[in-house]
C-alpha cells in the first residue's frame, strides 16, 4: 500500500491517528512515494519558523527510513495514461500533477492507495483507494 503525502501529513498534525492508518493498511506493506518524499522536502525547505523546521526535517529523516518507491519508466507511462485520462474527463491534470504520480506508482506495482483527499483520486482507472 502507497500512503499519499495527505497521510502522512495528517499523521504529523495529528489529524489521523496511526490506528487508523494501521487498520486501513491491514497486513499489507507500507510505501512511500518518492514524490511525497519531495512535497515534505518542500514543506521543510519553505519554513520559515526554525522549531517548526526542525520537527519537519526529523519527521522527514524518519519517513526516509521506510520503504520508498522511486518513479520508473513504467510510472511514466501510466502517469501520462492517467493524466490523459483526467484531461479527457475534463479535469485539469495540472493541478494534481504530484498526485497523478503517486497514483501511476500504485498501478504500477498493483498497490492500494490510502490518501485523506478521496476526491483527488476519484474516477481514475484501475487505482484501489481508500481512506482512513
Amino acid at each position: 500500500m502507497i500512503f499519499d503525502t495527505s497521510i502522512w501529513v495528517g499523521l504529523a498534525a495529528g489529524q489521523i491517528t496511526s490506528e487508523a492508518v494501521l487498520t486501513a493498511a491491514g497486513d499489507q506493506p507500507v510505501y512511500i512515494s518518492a514524490i511525497s518524499l519531495g512535497e515534505l522536502s518542500f514543506g521543510v525547505e519553505s519554513c520559515s519558523d526554525p522549531a517548526t523546521r526542525m520537527l519537519r526535517t526529523r519527521y522527514l529523516q524518519s519517513l526516509q527510513q521506510r520503504p520508498v518507491l522511486d518513479v520508473s519508466s513504467l510510472t511514466a507511462s501510466a502517469f501520462g495514461i492517467l493524466a490523459a485520462f483526467m484531461k479527457q474527463s475534463g479535469r485539469s491534470p495540472r493541478t494534481r500533477v504530484n498526485d497523478i504520480w503517486i497514483a501511476a506508482q500504485a498501478l504500477e506495482n498493483d498497490y492500494a492507495l490510502l490518501t485523506a483527499n478521496l476526491k483527488d483520486f476519484a474516477g481514475l482507472p484501475g487505482l484501489r483507494v481508500s481512506c482512513p
